[in-house]
């Protein structure tokens, strides 16, 4: 199989999950940067990852997944600030899903990631409650994705690839 592993990484979070992905995927494979793709031709499975920001996800890979998804195969992984149980975190996934729905999604898997100060910052001064809720999370996002959810982002890829192969 040829995997191609891409991501949207503003201040490493989803770039480390990345690295965890590439790192179990046997067969051809390549990582890259988003903005470095120009086609997903040729690829059996795309693991597309990107960071959830102001509730949706990030602009620049909604519109990747628009424009060059379509009829494709992708998983997909995603980064945020809140911890995976969140109220919230379910209706961001709903967001994600729909920005790949003309794509056959295989899988999804998604984690904290550290909040950078520079954005706990911006989201304290908001008028958005829901924002200055986010940003008292920033201390305990320290961090994240830690060694454990980088394993189960490792574990996610292998049981997409598995589900693929009908293992």
């Amino acid at each position: 199989m040829r995997f191609l592993v891409a991501y949207l990484s503003q201040t490493g979070n989803t770039r480390k999950v990345a690295e965890a992905i590439y790192e179990v995927l046997e067969g051809e494979k390549e990582i890259m940067p988003l903005s470095e793709v120009e086609s997903l031709e040729g690829y059996d499975l795309a693991f597309i990852g990107f960071p959830i920001h102001a509730s949706n996800p990030a602009a620049e890979a909604k519109a990747f997944l628009e424009e060059k998804g379509r009829g494709k195969k992708v998983a997909l992984f995603v980064t945020h600030a809140a911890p995976e149980d969140h109220e919230l975190v379910s209706g961001f996934l709903e967001k994600c899903k729909a920005a790949v729905s003309h794509a056959d999604l295989v899988g999804m898997f998604d984690c904290q990631g550290e909040l950078s100060q520079a954005v706990i910052d911006i989201l304290a001064k908001s008028d958005n409650p829901k924002y200055r809720e986010f940003a008292a999370y920033g201390p305990q996002t320290k961090g994240q994705p830690d060694d454990s959810r980088l394993e189960k982002a490792r574990v996610f890829a292998r049981d997409v690839v598995n589900k693929l192969k009908g293992t």
